[in-house]
């Protein structure tokens, strides 16, 4: 046993040790989503989607390929535009799969999509970082391989997530390569590789076939594509190319559209659900025509603006509403959901972020999501990407996974043994029922501080972002690495090292 791990097992359960928690791979929701709207509002959504592409359209620009499977499919190809009959769209989309696997590089952490299930993933996509220490600064590789760290020790986190911040010391044509050598290498839970090139995504697939094998990733799922539509009503061809070029590997795809009402739909709520429908069910159908059951994710991410200064606002009652909606929509469909985050556009893990992350991921658990991620760490609407954040949302996480377990009523739970043993006027404390629950009775929030004013005072007045700052740098402290078969870490640099020698840094 290292030092590290003797230090974890002496110390107990604490924010920096998995292994003490017993959190499955992903979770199984037990309590019912909520149902927002009737059939006739439902009806006069899809309704008005398929309005919205048999009248207005939408363009596929600079993908002559995209076009033409459309065009051999049935839709009306004007330019770049398209158009669709009624009905055509959601034909297209009815051989994606409604449950399937994704692999992970440790089977133990393989997990499902779909159904009743619920995946938790990091934050993606921002170019800052922030702590509470050094402050606000451009993200690096380090910081990069340290949230994907910090997500393998999270027991609440069951997959990285990709771009989890922009590794800006690193040129922008070869930062993938060590993206994803760092999700294959520092944890060994499932992921997504590069989107921002066609040629990126085809290198991610290489190094996840020297991970998992070709015979293997033609059958089975193991990596996936974030694609964003350009609302409004726009796909470019870096989405649709590398849309095409996970599907075409028989790999996933999650389709989400970017929408802030006022700016890329108009400012009501029934019409950015519509569009939203409509953006992604194209999406959807085209991984379908690149591939018939490729997997892929039904994405949504609505929110509001400010209307008196445009800046996007997180965890509004609209918003709230929007994510109910389309959820229903989603269900229509079949397909697995993702939406929501901790989402805030507080600079720091203050009061506003808390308030706000928990008002925009709250209706994601309750909308019936199987997929958040930007589950941990979001801040400044995702221009950065905080470490006290990280910890604070995944703990977090937690707690809603002990949410959506339920409850369940049996005579174990009911406790007649202890009101026998206790009696009347008698506490709880010391029966056997207690001493047998007490451990996993209650989800332990491990950053909250529920001591005494006096103790507290004692022990330096911390408050929860001090209290975070510690605990990541306690895990990071104890990181160890998965284990990785030196062949395939080899065959990883090598790819890595031939691939980078082939090009020039390119910074744009």
């Amino acid at each position: 046993m290292s030092r590290a791990s003797a230090r974890r097992r002496q110390r107990g359960r604490s924010c920096a040790e998995p292994g003490v928690v017993n959190a499955p791979a992903f979770l199984t929701r037990k309590i019912p989503p909520y149902e927002l709207l009737d059939e006739e509002a439902l009806v006069g959504l899809e309704d008005h989607a398929e309005w919205l592409l048999s009248e207005i359209g939408i363009e596929i620009r600079d993908d002559p390929e995209a076009l033409e499977l459309f065009r051999q499919a049935g839709a009306t190809v004007n330019g770049e535009l398209l158009r669709f009959d009624r009905g055509q769209v959601r034909a297209l989309c009815q051989t994606a799969p409604r449950t399937y696997t994704m692999h992970a590089r440790n089977p133990a952490r393989s997990i499902e999509f779909g159904g009743d299930n619920l995946i938790f993933g990091s934050a993606y996509g921002s170019p800052f970082v922030t702590d509470l220490k050094s402050g606000r600064r451009y993200a690096s590789l380090e910081d990069f391989q340290n949230f994907i760290k910090l997500t393998y020790l999270s027991p609440w986190l069951h997959h990285q997530s990709g771009t989890i911040c922009e590794p800006v010391d690193i040129a922008v044509n070869k930062r993938h390569l060590d993206m994803v050598y760092a999700h294959l290498r520092y944890s060994d839970k499932p992921f997504m590789g590069s989107v921002t090139a066609p040629e990126r995504a085809v290198d991610s697939l290489a190094m996840a076939e020297i991970v998992f094998g070709k015979a293997f990733m033609q059958e089975n799922l193991v990596i996936q594509g974030n694609i964003n539509v350009n609302s409004p009503l726009v796909y470019d061809n870096t989405m649709t190319g590398a849309l095409r070029t996970y599907a075409a590997a028989n790999q996933g795809n999650v389709i989400s559209p970017f929408i802030m009402g006022g700016a890329m739909s108009p400012v009501t709520q029934p019409a950015i659900i519509a569009q939203a429908h409509a953006e992604v069910m194209v999406g959807i159908a085209l991984t379908q025509l690149v591939c018939k059951g490729a997997p892929v994710v039904y994405g949504s991410f609505l929110t509001t603006i400010d209307l008196k200064t445009g800046a996007p606002t997180f965890g509004t009652p609209e918003s709230t509403l929007a994510t109910l909606a389309i959820s229903q929509l989603s269900r229509r469909m079949g397909l697995p959901f993702r939406c929501g985050g901790h989402l805030t556009a507080s600079k720091t893990a203050d009061a506003q972020a808390m308030q706000e992350s928990t008002n925009a991921m709250n209706p994601a658990i309750m909308a019936g999501a199987n997929f958040i991620f930007q589950a941990a760490g979001w801040l400044e609407s995702g221009l950065t990407i905080g470490y006290e954040k990280f910890v604070m949302d995944a703990e977090q996480c937690g707690a809603l996974a002990r949410l959506v377990a339920g409850l369940e009523i049996d005579a174990d739970q009911l406790a007649g043994e202890a009101y026998l043993e206790a009696g009347v006027g008698n506490n709880f404390l010391g029966v056997a029922h207690t001493m047998r629950h007490y451990r996993t009775a209650n989800f332990r929030a491990e950053l909250v501080d529920a001591t005494p004013f006096e103790q507290w005072t004692e022990a330096g007045s911390k408050d929860m972002q001090q209290r975070a700052y510690e605990c990541w740098n306690r895990m990071l402290a104890e990181y160890e690495a998965p284990p990785i078969d030196p062949a395939i870490d080899e065959a990883l640099l090598d790819y890595i090292a031939t691939k980078k020698a082939s090009m020039e840094d390119a910074w744009y």
